[in-house]
């Protein structure tokens, strides 16, 4: 069943070229975008299930590692393009109800489809890459496609917005660029199992090195402070769906590459405890910057900073117990996050408002709206039983468990972090949803196009504390496997060498 693996990634190239082809027909496009998304999420299902046995591997061109590039289907990845398929999915039919409600103005038709399927795309070469310039070629092509999601519009606060996030990402490129590069140059081999064996074997310094530049590229994708700055000022002027995913998913996308190449290529452990300062530092920062918001989504958006913090925790903490609190965390956050941005957009058209100050009285006025939101927020603050609780839980335990000074810290540091949290979303919530009634509160209808998706996403996030126990089971083999090295490594190598590689001619 390797043929599974790279259609996550060819199905939405192939439904972009399609939604170019169709700009001057809006019905097809929609109904190709919709297809194409939910067949990449069968498809994702289908490789998490598979990848439970054993990693699925493909040797693009048939050129077998380390010479051809790999795409690797394992629990993670595949736990990752499950999350990601179901949420691109229901952001997008969240999009379509926008769209047509407001006559498209704010997605145009003919950008819009094409664009997001590249950026499905994207994410999913992320995830399957097995070489780290492939891993590379993703973040390019996030990168294309984000920026134009980001201006949708052409606002002076989006083209401004959009620009502050290029600057930054083609910063963190050149630096993942001359990481590969020197990575290149003192292994020989840019594969991820070739490189899990041969890195061990170079110079201490210059591995530090290496290290330290894929961990400070990654991190900047990861708004991991001090370089998170960018991340409040560049999501919340974006349309509603567009916020969505990016908050929802693409800050994942740097978590992931921090797993893979801190548990692959450098398990030795060296930068712990610098990952546990910037940890602590993201979610205090985060969080402060959270209290002092008077605008939701900015609001939020600050939160999903301090957030990420809790993802670096687990892998600072380089053991199984972390990593898997940190895959079950990513998981429950990529929902929450993403259901509580598109509830925030139906608090803004039934509203007026994403302001705190001129917001009042949602409960009485949408109580549906106030269930949607009051569900993904206490998931989010860590309430029992949800599943954001079980997550830190999780974390807390791992951080407990290793037993270091700094490892305490920051147990009480993510406790610290969780009561403000609460603060911050209760604040939200008593201000946007049970205050007086402000005078010229809109009347529109929501739409049940959004609604829909919006509820899909909350219902999701209640799956994963309803499953959390199956679901912290399939964490734990995976961190398993990102612990052990050898079934990732093995995988890959079954059908070629640890030396030149094959051609495709003799390749089996």
């Amino acid at each position: 069943m390797s043929w599974l693996v790279p259609l996550p990634v060819i199905l939405p190239l192939t439904g972009a070229g399609l939604a170019l082809a169709f700009t001057r027909h809006p019905r097809a496009q929609r109904i190709i975008s919709v297809v194409t998304l939910t067949l990449v999420l069968i498809v994702a299902v289908s490789l998490l299930s598979l990848a439970d046995d054993t990693p699925l591997v493909v040797d693009v061109g048939g050129w077998a590692a380390p010479v051809g590039i790999s795409l690797v289907a394992d629990r993670l990845a595949s736990l990752m393009l499950s999350v990601s398929a179901a949420v691109t999915l229901c952001v997008l039919l969240y999009s379509l109800a926008q769209g047509l409600a407001d006559g498209d103005e704010e997605t145009p038709v003919a950008i819009y489809h094409p664009t997001y399927l590249v950026l499905v795309a994207g994410v999913a070469n992320t995830f399957l890459s097995g070489d780290l310039f492939n891993l590379y070629v993703g973040f390019e092509i996030l990168l294309l496609a984000s920026f134009v999601l980001l201006t949708l519009g052409g606002t002076v606060a989006r083209i401004r917005s959009g620009s502050i996030y290029v600057i930054v990402a083609v910063v963190s490129s050149m630096i993942f660029l001359v990481a590969i590069a020197l990575v290149y140059s003192a292994a020989g081999t840019l594969n991820l199992a070739h490189l899990a064996e041969r890195l061990p074997e170079i110079d201490p310094g210059t591995r530090l090195v290496l290290q330290l530049m894929l961990l400070i590229a990654f991190a900047i994708k990861a708004a991991v402070f001090p370089m998170s700055a960018w991340l409040p000022d560049s999501y919340p002027t974006a349309p509603a769906p567009v916020t969505a995913v990016f908050a929802g998913l693409l800050t994942k996308v740097g978590i992931y590459a921090m797993m893979r190449t801190q548990t692959l290529l450098f398990a030795e452990g060296r930068v712990d405890n610098l990952l546990m300062w910037a940890a602590l530092a993201t979610m205090l920062v985060g969080i402060l910057g959270a209290v002092a918001q008077t605008d939701i989504k900015r609001l939020l958006s600050f939160t999903l900073v301090s957030h990420i913090g809790y993802m670096v925790f687990g892998i600072s903490l380089s053991s199984q117990a972390g990593l898997a609190a940190a895959i079950f965390y990513v998981v429950h956050h990529i929902t929450v996050q993403t259901s509580l941005f598109l509830v925030v957009g139906l608090i803004e058209r039934r509203g007026g408002s994403t302001s705190l100050t001129r917001l009042g009285g949602l409960s009485k006025a949408a109580p549906l709206l106030a269930v949607l939101f009051f569900v993904p927020a206490m998931s989010l603050s860590g309430i029992p039983p949800f599943s954001g609780f079980l997550g830190k839980v999780g974390l807390l335990q791992a951080g407990i468990e290793n037993g270091s000074i700094l490892a305490l810290v920051l147990v009480v540091g993510g406790v610290v972090v969780s009561l403000l949290t609460l603060y911050v979303i209760v604040k939200a919530w008593n201000q946007a949803f049970w205050q007086g009634i402000p005078e010229g509160l809109p009347s529109t209808r929501l739409p049940g196009g959004m609604v829909g998706p919006t509820a899909a996403l909350v219902a999701l996030g209640l799956a994963l504390t309803i499953f959390a126990g199956p679901l912290f089971g399939y964490a734990e083999r995976a961190a398993g496997d990102m612990r052990a090295q050898t079934p990732y490594i093995d995988s890959v190598f079954s059908r070629g060498d640890r030396g030149e590689g094959e051609s495709p001619e003799a390749a089996p």
